[in-house]
């Protein structure tokens, strides 16, 4: 099992919040990496108005090889946080060269092009970059989108994040999620590295999706460029919240009745039983086989918590106006905010999605035996 743990904050937080909360919870883990995403960013980057933000780790060829691309492609660098390391690493964690953070000017060929066509093609770039970098073993891209930082390494996640000096001033953000375990299922590999992202969407998960082949499958066959990767079977999950979102035109209350429908009896009373009856026919190629519990982070920003219907893994969201938190573990939340009011906790069971939208005022809970906020 590993550990999971997101925060939403009006106030711009470190990393080391998160950090903490997932060490708190170190005897649910077993250290051996570090993954974080960040959003809403403070400090400088707060200030890039929509600039994509390129993260990820480089040899000092790979920096060439990436300076040289994206000069021709017509991309200039407009801020930069390079993370230069010691030679000699903690133990447990890999000899890297850079951990780069750097922000794009988009090239004056983009100007008039529209938010889907822009967002399309950054996510095609950010494939070849992972792939020039597969091919020569000298760049690991994890994202290129505006307002995103991920960071990921093998080792245990304190010691990385001290390793990595996390706690510095222009690193802030106020949506953060964590998890603390490298991939162990299959070989190590930082593709494989909680949390997952594509266009503005990203979750992480505890637990084993055993239905991983034939949801990845259904995938690859839509025909999207992004559905691609899958070192990990808990990748599909940011996947079909993508699929879901983008192409099913859907809210996150939906997203349960993709990945665990109701039961046909159950469904000849729900309010929207007809079209949940659809729903189910259509996408049932996407259903999971747990245990999971998945967390999640919306493009506008709302983070979600949800249970696979085994109701095997732990989870918990708690805060108050400002600042809530959802956590595999109390300890992780009191460690996030501890003079939250405790009574207000929330631990769901197979049927909830809970939610936190970003204007951060409460904590949300829709049932899948309520009606849907269906597009009209």
């Amino acid at each position: 099992m590993c550990r999971l743990f997101a925060v939403t904050s009006e106030k711009p937080l470190s990393p080391m919040t998160a950090v903490h909360a997932l060490d708190v919870m170190k005897e649910g883990n077993d250290g051996s990496g570090l993954g974080l995403f960040l959003s809403g960013l403070g400090g400088h980057f707060e200030e890039l108005n929509g600039a994509p933000i390129l993260s990820g780790i480089f040899t000092n060829s790979g920096m060439k090889r990436l300076d040289q691309f994206m000069m021709e492609v017509g991309f200039m660098t407009k801020y930069k946080l390079s993370i230069k390391v010691p030679k000699t690493p903690p133990p447990g964690v890999p000899r890297r060269d850079m951990y780069l953070i750097r922000a794009y000017e988009y090239p004056e060929t983009w100007e008039g092009l529209s938010e889907n066509e822009i967002q399309q093609r950054l996510m095609k770039m950010r494939l070849q970059l992972r792939h020039m970098g597969e091919e020569h073993r000298d760049m690991i891209v994890f994202s290129f989108w505006p307002d995103v930082i991920m960071i990921k390494e093998i080792g245990d996640p304190l010691t990385v994040a001290e390793y990595l000096r996390l706690d510095r001033k222009e690193l802030k953000a106020r949506v953060m999620m964590a998890q603390g375990r490298q991939n162990t299922n299959y070989a190590i590999n930082l593709y494989a590295c909680h949390p997952f992202f594509i266009q503005g969407v990203a979750t992480m998960t505890n637990g084993e999706n055993t239905a991983f082949v034939p949801i990845r499958e259904f995938l690859m066959s839509r025909g999207f460029p992004g559905y691609v990767g899958y070192q990990s079977d808990s990748e599909v999950f940011t996947h079909i919240l993508h699929f879901m979102l983008t192409r099913l035109r859907l809210g996150i209350e939906a997203y349960k009745h993709v990945i665990t429908p109701l039961r046909d009896e159950d469904l000849e009373h729900h309010p929207d039983g007809h079209f949940l009856k659809h729903l189910k026919h259509s996408c049932r190629r996407l259903v999971i086989d747990g245990p999971n519990c998945v967390m999640g982070c919306l493009p506008d920003k709302t983070l979600f918590l949800v249970q696979d219907r085994k109701k095997l893994r732990p989870g918990v969201v708690g805060g108050k106006p400002g600042l809530y938190a959802i956590c595999s573990e109390m300890c992780g939340l009191d460690a996030a905010v501890p003079d939250r009011d405790k009574s207000k906790d929330f631990q769901p069971m197979y049927l909830d999605t809970v939610f936190i939208r970003p204007d951060r005022r409460e904590v949300n809970i829709c049932r899948q035996t309520e009606e849907l906020p269906l597009p009209h």
